[in-house]
């Protein structure tokens, strides 16, 4: 038999509390089906939680597990010792703080196992103290406040990265992109295809393909000047540009600008700069453990009476209490 038809890779998924059952279940079946295509264990895994004890999914679904941290640690110098290990995670990651978990993870890196995370998974590496300086990926949900809490870290809006012995993705289907790309290198776009069959998948995404739909699609917008602004807008939050910054950058008067804006979008462009700088604030608040005042100068608020004055019109509720609701979710 050819060497490289007796590859064996050997995983570990880690299932943190609240873990996306689709990211999970896209990286685990494309591995079932290599197998099966292959006609012998070329992957094996196992589950582990922090206590061996079953962990439940956000979506509320129980799932059992094999081994526990304590028993993993025991196997890293053992024949059991994984190639790889992925964490699984997804909402409320940002609450998620286990000092034994880190040092197992920065221990099994420092022995030469590959480590992944999917969703939300690149928080708990860059935790860990693993991304420094590393491309990663994170679902654009969390990415805002993701960003600020780890400076370091090489954060991306795509599907998956992969630099060196790190794989991240952004979660559902984007973790079956990057178990296809994994497959791929250990055999061959031959057996991608026939995986790519039995899943039911026309096509390997790019790791670089968006994550969101496209502006055109996620607004129904079709005025090509219109969405150009909104990039523009969606790319200058810290520091908002002026609408006569816009639109000497599009070639229109500000007079044309506000009335597409509100033939496009039913406001003015003021009004809808203001409601995706808040947005933005939105999720650092619930995603991040910056003082106000912080979370407003990043969105481009002269002041944190001015931010607070803006988001309790929108939101009907203050920087505050936004985030006291969420601290009372998290505890309950």
């Amino acid at each position: 038999m050819n060497a490289r038809n007796t590859v064996k890779r050997s995983i570990v998924f880690f299932l943190v509390p609240d873990f996306t059952l689709i990211a999970f279940a896209t990286a685990i079946e494309p591995l079932r089906a290599a197998n099966r295509m292959l006609g012998y264990a070329a992957y094996e895994w196992r589950l582990a939680s922090l206590d061996g004890k079953p962990v439940k999914a956000s979506n509320s679904v129980e799932c059992a597990v094999d081994t526990s941290l304590e028993v993993e640690r025991r196997k890293m110098t053992g024949g059991d010792r994984p190639s790889m290990v992925i964490v699984c995670s997804g909402v409320n990651i940002e609450a998620y703080s286990n000092k034994t978990t880190f040092a197992w993870l920065r221990e099994e890196y420092n022995r030469g196992v590959a480590i992944g995370g999917l969703c939300t998974g690149a928080h708990v590496l860059a935790a860990a103290g693993l991304l420094s300086n590393r491309r990663c990926a994170i679902h654009w949900e969390n990415l805002p406040g993701f960003a600020e809490a780890f400076p370091k870290a090489n954060v991306f809006a795509d599907l998956f990265e992969v630099d060196q012995n790190i794989y991240t993705c952004a979660g559902g289907t984007a973790a079956l992109d990057m178990m296809l790309k994994l497959i791929g290198d250990d055999f061959d776009e031959h057996l991608v295809n026939r995986v790519c069959e039995q899943v039911l998948t026309d096509r390997v995404r790019s790791p670089t393909d968006r994550q969101r739909l496209p502006l055109r699609a996620r607004l129904g917008v079709q005025n090509s000047k219109v969405l150009t602004i909104i990039e523009l807008m969606e790319a200058n939050l810290t520091e908002p540009l002026s609408l006569i910054e816009i639109a000497d950058h599009v070639g229109l008067s500000r007079r044309q600008i506000e009335r597409l804006f509100r033939q496009e979008m039913g406001r003015s462009p003021a009004r809808y700069y203001l409601e995706i700088r808040l947005d933005r604030a939105r999720h650092l608040l619930l995603q991040s453990a910056m003082p106000v005042v912080e979370v407003a100068v990043a969105c481009g608020f002269v002041s944190a009476s001015h931010f607070s004055k803006c988001y309790r019109e929108v939101y009907a509720r203050s920087p505050q209490q936004e985030r006291g609701e969420r601290r009372q979710l998290l505890v309950a």
